[in-house]
């Protein structure tokens, strides 16, 4: 019955290495904030300034996110983040761009 007292570390979708990961969390909770920002402004023609910007840096935090992560925990929730803002980015690139009505 010894088996029965050990946790079952391997395997499963959000396996981590018991380790903290201050700047993997961090990137990867900017990115999921990010790429929902930019997601929800991108249904809305007059915010693709938003949209489009918040996109752009979740994109850039999120590619950064990927690099340096470490678990499969914050890859799966770094891709989550990088889809949604990569959809509002281009949204509101279509919409106006980066800079459109300001000059």
């Amino acid at each position: 019955m010894a088996q029965a007292l050990r946790p079952n570390t391997a395997g499963g979708l959000f396996a981590t290495d018991g380790k903290p990961h201050p700047l993997q969390d961090a990137l990867l909770a900017v990115t999921l904030v990010l790429g929902i920002t930019s997601f929800v402004t991108a249904m809305f023609h007059s915010l693709h300034l938003l949209s489009s910007w918040t996109g752009l840096v979740g994109i850039l935090t999120g590619a950064y996110g990927q690099w340096i992560s470490v678990t499969t925990r914050e890859r799966f929730g770094l891709i989550l983040g990088l889809g949604a803002s990569g959809i509002g980015f281009f949204l509101g690139m279509a919409h106006g761009g980066l800079f459109g009505g300001l000059f």
